[in-house]
């Protein structure tokens, strides 16, 4: 279930700004260095975070004016578009991720009621309201923030984005065929993901499941025994 557009719009905000601010960490050398997914610089990642806002305004877009404007026009411009950002001086690579991050908040912020219930298409191809497009952004720049590799880890991401997350993605991973049945459990909370086999219960931080479910590096997930959760396919 999408989060309220009240909460996900503050952080797509508070996501925002922990992305730039790290984006502004790095010297323009550092820039070039790997980040926490294969293959990709830290360019990469800030190059693909800018083009998901200008992406994500072509669906706000269509919910305003009921003309069909997909994210991308296709998987290879994604592609493209992408790898050319990641060839920006730094200054502009930096100009664009924040142009583009405050376009698509200040087009979220101009919505009307009925336009939030508007139908569009998720780059997946799924239809959801418009109302779900704050979430997708601000799970977008909480989750590149770390993939910056800028020393901040899922545990220190805000313990309300974190639990909709977990919720979300053990419901999707759930309806997969091909995960292995665990139990999550943080505290008194726990989620299952109905995969097969016999289910294990892995215990860890709400930043680790989080990690663990949407297939980043993850430390500290385990069972009774100590040991570690089973691998999960790539997400999304």
């Amino acid at each position: 279930m999408t989060p309220p557009i009240t909460e996900s719009m503050v952080w797509a905000r508070e996501g925002s700004t922990l992305f730039l601010t790290a984006l502004e960490s790095f010297t323009n050398d550092q820039l070039k260095a790997p980040s926490v997914l294969e293959g990709w610089s830290r360019r990469h990642v800030a190059a693909h975070t800018a083009a998901n806002a200008d992406g994500l305004r072509n669906l706000v877009h269509w919910a305003r004016t009921g003309e069909e404007r997909p994210m991308y026009v296709s998987t290879e411009a994604r592609d493209a578009d992408i790898k050319a950002g990641a060839k920006l001086s730094a200054h502009d690579l930096r100009t664009w991720v924040a142009m583009a991050s405050d376009a698509i908040i200040a087009d979220l912020e101009d919505l009307s009621d009925e336009q939030w219930e508007a139908p569009v298409r998720t780059r997946q191809g799924t239809e959801v309201k418009a109302r779900a497009i704050p979430w997708m952004r601000a799970r977008e720049v909480m989750i590149h923030t770390v993939d910056l590799n800028a020393g901040i880890s899922f545990d220190a991401l805000p313990t309300p984005f974190l639990t909709a997350l977990v919720d979300e993605t053990a419901a999707q991973r759930s309806l997969a065929a091909d995960v292995p049945a665990v139990v999550l459990r943080h505290g008194d909370r726990e989620w299952s993901l109905t995969g097969s086999g016999e289910p294990t219960v892995f215990s860890g931080s709400l930043g680790t499941i989080a990690a663990y479910l949407v297939a980043r590096e993850y430390d500290g997930l385990v069972d009774a025994a100590g040991n570690p959760a089973p691998a999960l396919p790539a997400w999304l």
